[in-house]
């Protein structure tokens, strides 16, 4: 078949007259056309290698009311619609149907700033710790440095994703990131900010779990630590380390449970330390029962002389802690342990340090023998103060352990 090209050439009539005829073929059928001008040759050329070209590449011509704009647009969802299982027409109905549009347009910074307000008032009727409230601020703060100005409802599900990849996080910081801002986008979906939360279809990263010892102190490190810490301040800071010690209290000096444990939920005459929902870390209410030994350290330094936080404390603790190593949580650590290997049960020992069970197996199960555990829990004052046999009057829950002093 012949080809789809067009010659221009000089072509002299019978009467004498020079024409400019243009010759070829266009799908088959021959083309031969005569002008007076080379010039209207010409265009005619291009005229036909245009329908030659829109033939080749499925382009042609057709009269339509949509604009340039609109015929771009449109030939772009075409494209995009290549092998779909539905037609344009479905997918247009389906919308319709489907979208609503947000009522009204917002910042990123003025919808962060509305839900921090809703977080702190949570924060404030104690039904979110000071912990969470300082991770969504930050995670909110980052939010707004990367995305100045923009519109909440502009965010895309790529934009977000790549926002929570930033710096080529591990999977748990990952997972962590996308829950905030999936929590502050459900509530800005709520608030008709957004039409529909972008981060629904982002899935969270798997965690490989790897069973690791929690960091403890020994039964000997323990009671070093014990007659050291009496030595300071006559015995001010005395409280504050046994209840980390033999109770499992969490000992942050900035956010943790012993800063909000009152004196009175410490109850020596039934043996038990109350942890009251505002102030456990999980919200829950949780009993702790007082060892033999730890009643002894409490008579020996009552409470209504030596307060569980002494006014020095955070200083004092800085500096007994780089003496002793003490990382963070050790001494919590440390009780969960002992008490496991004491009493056999992580069911107990869940309970007690406000755990679950699983954790407790991860990292607390078979790291000290039942012998280390009765010398950490004879872990005595040197000061007077009641023995372990005039405590045992007390009802306690659970068996005295033996008399043997702590080397």
């Amino acid at each position: 078949m012949p080809d789809n090209s067009f010659d221009v050439s000089r072509f002299e009539n019978r009467n004498g007259v020079i024409s400019w005829r243009i010759s070829g073929w266009l799908h088959g059928v021959r083309i031969r056309k005569n002008f007076k001008s080379r010039e209207e040759a010409a265009v005619e050329k291009a005229a036909l290698e245009a329908k030659a070209a829109q033939a080749i590449s499925n382009v042609r011509a057709a009269s339509t009311f949509l604009s340039d704009d609109q015929l771009r647009e449109a030939e772009s969802v075409f494209r995009r619609l290549d092998g779909a299982p539905k037609s344009l027409s479905f997918y247009l109905d389906y919308a319709l149907a489907n979208y609503r549009p947000p009522e009204r347009e917002i910042t990123v910074e003025l919808a962060t700033a509305a839900y921090l307000a809703t977080k702190k008032q949570e924060h404030e009727r104690g039904l979110l710790s000071a912990c969470q409230l300082k991770d969504i601020r930050l995670r909110l703060e980052d939010l707004d440095e990367a995305f100045p100005g923009r519109v909440l409802s502009t965010l895309s599900r790529e934009a977000l994703a790549q926002h929570c990849q930033r710096g080529n996080p591990k999977p748990k910081t990952f997972n962590n990131r996308r829950g905030i801002l999936f929590t502050f986008l459900k509530f800005a979906f709520c608030q008709d900010w957004v039409a529909a939360n972008p981060l629904e279809k982002v899935p969270h990263l798997r965690v490989a779990h790897r069973r690791g010892s929690a960091k403890t102190l020994s039964a000997e490190q323990s009671a070093k630590l014990m007659r050291h810490v009496e030595q300071i301040d006559g015995g001010a800071l005395v409280p504050f380390f046994a209840l980390a010690l033999f109770a499992g209290i969490r000992p942050c000096v900035r956010t943790g449970e012993i800063l909000k444990l009152r004196p009175e939920d410490i109850r020596l005459d039934t043996g038990v330390i109350l942890i009251e929902p505002e102030v456990s870390k999980v919200r829950m209410k949780r009993s702790v029962e007082i060892q033999p030994n730890l009643a002894a350290w409490l008579r020996a330094y009552p409470l209504d002389r030596f307060p569980i936080i002494a006014p020095n404390l955070q200083h004092e603790r800085a500096a007994i802690a780089k003496t002793f190593g003490l990382s963070h949580d050790i001494m919590r650590h440390t009780f969960i342990s002992m008490h496991v290997a004491k009493y056999r049960s992580m069911g107990e020992a869940a309970l007690q340090a406000g755990n679950s069970e699983s954790i407790i197996r991860k990292h607390y199960l078979d790291l000290k023998t039942k012998d280390e555990a009765e010398r950490f829990f004879s872990i005595q004052p040197t000061e007077a103060a009641p023995s372990i046999a005039e405590t045992g009057a007390l009802r306690f829950p659970c068996p005295a352990p033996s008399l043997a002093a702590a080397s």
